[in-house]
């Protein structure tokens, strides 16, 4: 085959063909043949020329000839010389004239001679010498070991050349990935230049697989020869084999004849002693199936009996027991072929008397006369309805009672204001036909004790509610406690079992026409976990055969109607003893939903006399009744309200909003009203006002001192003495005197009330302080819109605002500012943390009452400025001395001072007549600059400093204003 992978054809002229065409004479276009290195163990050896000699199995035994080519078979097919040959897809790209081409030398690998292996000649020499002379003198090994060591070698070595993806053991072309690999698309193209290059690499392609394939076939050639032994060596033994089998059947034969033998000496007699046993229990047990069908019989007339005393737990149990009977020991008995449907419709019509005994029973005890007694209706009664109730799965039973509760608390309603109409003579039923108009005519003493009489009913209706639903609940719980000690103790008998599965019974199971016959062992020649077993379940073979005389009750049950008689003993709260079944086939997930649904049903109660007690509420307020309350009224009626949610929370354990709801719904709308009286009283007051000094009631006085003691309330009337205390002229706050009008006395009242009226009502906390920042902003508005912007000459009539009654509305704002805290401390301690950022109101009131009493001041001052500048701007320093001007200013100076100074404290004068000094000072200093008088010491200075001396002596002179500091020196101009 040609060799044409090591390179691809070169054209060697300027012919346009891609390849050279063939000519006859091959020796003068291409180098001599060479063939591929072929997959044999052995390459050939020796001269070319004698390849076609007959093989020597002596000498070329292990020698490759060419009868050894046969395992080359994909080369000689694919031999490109060939004019015809099938095309494919690793070949069709070749053509008839194909040629081989010489390679060109590469001029980057060096021409190798002898020379260049000289120097390794000379190291080697000596050694094969020495390795020769070793070989001689040491016996070599088995010649075919050595063969077979170096055979292995080779075929590893061949093995390794062939990819390992063909080893694997998932191997498959039909897998895309497996397929690419072995055949890349790459080597198949023939587009553009690269079509002779595609094609050797095609030929290449083919070339390896086909050595990879006859390095397996090889391999597995050689791998059957060494076996052929092992072949050989089984089919000799064989017929050893064969003889062994041949022995043992003789032996088996003997065997059987002596079992035979000991069978009819031995075992013939024991069997049929074994077999009438099992006779005799067979007979005992179709005489209990006989007794069981009499009880089975007379199952339809106990039901009856049972259902008319009403126990029907006992009746479902003994129709649940028949019918397992019938399902497992009478099964297809002919004459009880219709009990099962029977059974099953006296099952239903059991069901549907249950429900209608616990509809009447619940409309018994739901409208049963409300006294003090809470005691349960027929404990015993509801406990059997329950339990049968619960046998049956109606587990939606205590929508019944809901359904009760919701029309007997309408009743209880109903019946309150039918019971207060009928003693009241003022209303006439008969013109006056509707509940709720008779309502409305009552007064408010009379509904208020209508609404408690309500409150009281629905009090003792919840707590019997409660009380029945404890038992009901405890019924559900003593299930689920049952059920967990049941499942417990099947564990603990699946423990046990496993334990004893271990144990050797020595119990020999024969059959005798296709039945076991274990069971006429007698129980004390079983082992003892056996015999706890069967205890209940069979008798003694040495016991005589049951009659109607030898043979007790208990010993005829059968195990499946034994199984479910047992029975444990329960105690309920109110100390009812109730046996529990095993037969209760509810799991603890439905039974604590079961509880849970029960104990809903108990806030729903107490949300439906919340709604009713609502509705009621409602009705009453229709015609504004409720909004129309005083203030003691309302809190009398929301303390009852808060009473009655807070015995409803205790019995029942949950909040109800919807009464809670109405009742903040009726505060806001009376904490408007209330707001809404007060600030236009106020305003009344305000628009009244003519800011003059008002003498302090002796009440006014008591209401300021309970406060300084820390109670923010409104004192009780004490009864009229002998003798009434005068009021005073001023309020005294915590030792300092105070000069107020009369709106302010009131206003403090005011805010009193507001607090006292959140101790009475805690839910209107913060509307109170929303209502009660409101009302304070309101009076710091329409004061200052009154005295300092002059309103109160328009409304009250006065003829001017005077320095007094701007000193007086500044105490009056001080006295209000002198409460803010206490006021903030008062609400903050009654709202909840996160509702202390309301508090923020106090200190914007706060600043706008500074920033009011500092415009006062202001005004104060910005008379006496405006006066300054009008006497001062005309004054000349001339005698007489003191001038008319410094005479005229002291005189202002002086009623200014008599109209504050009773009003405002020392300390406030003070600092008011320092500010007015400052503006004198001022106005003077410019002045005289004016005139141009220095302190020079001259004849000016003299009268200026006269004049001002009288002006300090005057102003000094003035109580409380001796030890002011004026520091005149100010007013004359500093050299520089």
């Amino acid at each position: 085959m040609a060799s044409s992978h090591s390179s691809s054809p070169v054209p060697q002229s300027n012919s346009s063909d891609a390849f050279f065409k063939k000519e006859m004479d091959a020796t003068k276009h291409f180098r001599p043949v060479q063939s591929l290195p072929d997959v044999c163990p052995k390459e050939p050896t020796g001269d070319p020329n004698n390849l076609c000699d007959s093989p020597s199995l002596v000498v070329d035994q292990h020698r490759w000839t060419i009868y050894h080519s046969k395992v080359n078979l994909p080369a000689a097919l694919n031999d490109p010389r060939l004019a015809k040959r099938e095309s494919d897809f690793f070949t069709k790209t070749w053509g008839v004239d194909f040629v081989d081409t010489e390679v060109t030398p590469s001029f980057y690998l060096p021409q190798i001679t002898k020379e260049h292996f000289a120097l390794y000649q000379q190291e080697i020499t000596p050694r094969e010498k020495v390795h020769e002379r070793c070989k001689n003198i040491c016996t070599p090994k088995d010649t075919f070991d050595r063969t077979l060591l170096h055979t292995h070698d080779k075929s590893r070595t061949d093995l390794e050349q062939v990819p390992k993806i063909f080893m694997k053991p998932d191997f498959a072309l039909e897998d895309s990935l497996t397929f690419n690999a072995v055949l890349p698309w790459s080597h198949f193209s023939t587009a553009g230049g690269k079509g002779n290059r595609d094609a050797a690499s095609s030929k290449l392609l083919q070339e390896k697989l086909s050595h990879y394939l006859d390095i397996v076939e090889v391999n597995i050639a050689h791998q059957i020869s060494l076996r052929s032994e092992a072949f050989f060596h089984a089919m000799t033994s064989q017929h050893e084999l064969q003889d062994y089998l041949r022995k043992t059947s003789q032996a088996v034969k003997l065997l059987r004849e002596k079992i035979s033998k000991i069978d009819r000496v031995m075992c013939e007699g024991s069997l049929r002693v074994l077999r009438l046993s099992l006779t005799r229990n067979n007979c005992i047990k179709a005489y209990n199936k006989l007794k069981l069908m009499a009880t089975v019989h007379q199952t339809q007339p106990t039901v009856q009996l049972l259902l008319s005393t009403s126990e029907f737990v006992g009746a479902l149990d003994l129709i649940a027991t028949t019918q397992e009977v019938l399902q497992q020991e009478l099964q297809g008995i002919h004459s009880f072929r219709h009990l099962g449907s029977q059974l099953c419709e006296l099952e239903k019509l059991i069901d549907k008397m249950m429900i209608a005994e616990f509809s009447t029973y619940a409309r018994n005890d739901l409208n049963r006369p409300l006294e003090d007694d809470c005691q349960i209706l027929e404990e015993e009664r509801l406990v059997s309805l329950v339990f049968g109730l619960l046998k049956q799965r109606k587990l939606n039973f205590y929508e019944i009672y809901g359904d009760e509760m919701i029309i007997t608390a309408k009743n209880i309603i109903k019946q309150c204001v039918v019971n207060t109409v009928s003693q009241i003579e003022e209303i006439d039923t008969e013109v006056v036909v509707k509940l709720a108009d008779q309502m409305r005519m009552m007064n408010f003493p009379q509904w208020f004790d209508l609404l408690k009489n309500i409150f009281s009913k629905f009090t003792i209706f919840l707590k019997r509610i409660k009380a029945t639903l404890n038992t009901i609940r405890s019924v559900v719980f003593l299930v689920l406690d049952k059920n967990q000690k049941t499942r417990d103790v099947e564990d603990t008998l699946q423990k046990n079992s496993a334990k004893d599965s271990t144990v050797d019974t020595e119990v020999a199971y024969l059959t005798h026409e296709g039945m076991f016959i274990s069971d006429a062992f007698s129980e004390g020649d079983l082992p003892p976990v056996a015999a706890d077993t069967t205890s209940q379940r069979n008798t003694s073979p040495n016991s005589e055969p049951c009659s109607s005389d030898s043979v007790s009750e208990p010993e005829c049950t059968t195990d499946s109607s034994s199984s479910k008689e047992q029975t444990s003993s329960s105690v309920t709260p109110g100390g009812v003893e109730m046996m529990i079944g095993d037969d209760m086939k509810l799991t603890d997930l439905e039974l604590v939903r079961l509880a849970n649904n029960i104990q809903e049903l108990l806030y729903n109660a107490s949300d439906i006399c919340h709604d009713r007690s609502v509705k009621f509420l409602m009705a009453r307020a229709k015609d504004g009744f409720l909004e129309k309350l005083n203030s003691n009224e309302f809190v009398a009626l929301s303390r009852l309200m808060e009473g009655f949610i807070l015995d409803t929370e205790q019995i029942c354990g949950r909040k109800s909003m919807s009464l809670r709801g109405a009742l903040q719904s009726q505060a806001n709308r009376f904490v408007n009203r209330f707001h809404e009286e007060r600030k236009t009283k106020l305003s009344l007051l305000l628009d009244n006002e003519r800011w003059k000094q008002a003498e302090v009631p002796a009440e006014f006085q008591d209401l300021v001192d309970s406060v300084s003691d820390g109670r923010i309330s409104l004192p009780e009337k004490k009864p009229a003495a002998t003798e009434e205390r005068k009021p005073t002229e001023f309020l005294i706050v915590e030792g300092q005197k105070y000069a107020t009008v009369g709106t302010v006395l009131l206003l403090i009242r005011i805010i009193l009330e507001y607090c006292q009226c959140v101790d009475n009502i805690p839910s209107i906390t913060t509307d109170m302080l929303t209502r009660l920042s409101d009302l304070l902003k309101y009076f710091n508005s329409r004061s200052c819109q009154l005295v300092l912007g002059a309103g109160a000459l328009q409304v009250v009539g006065l003829k001017t605002i005077t320095t007094k009654n701007l000193a007086l509305s500044s105490r009056c704002l001080q006295l209000i500012v002198h409460y803010i805290p206490i006021i903030r401390a008062h609400f903050e301690a009654r709202l909840q943390p996160k509702q202390f950022s309301m508090l923020r109101h106090f200190d914007h009131i706060t600043k706008d009452y500074h920033d009011h009493i500092a415009e006062i001041s202001a005004k104060l001052v910005a008379i006496m400025d405006s006066l300054f500048d009008k006497l001062l701007s005309k004054y000349e320093v001339k005698a007489p001395v003191p001038s008319a001007c410094f005479r005229n200013i002291c005189k202002q100076m002086a009623k200014m001072h008599e109209a504050i100074y009773d009003l405002l404290p020392e300390e406030q004068t003070q600092m008011l007549f320092l500010r007015i000094n400052a503006s004198y000072k001022l106005h003077l200093k410019r002045q005289l600059a004016h005139l141009n008088v220095v302190n020079d010491g001259g004849p000016l200075n003299g009268l200026v400093t006269s004049d001002v001396a009288f002006y300090t002596g005057n102003l000094q002179a003035l109580k409380g204003l001796n030890n002011l500091d004026l520091n005149m020196a100010e007013i004359w101009e500093q050299k520089r």
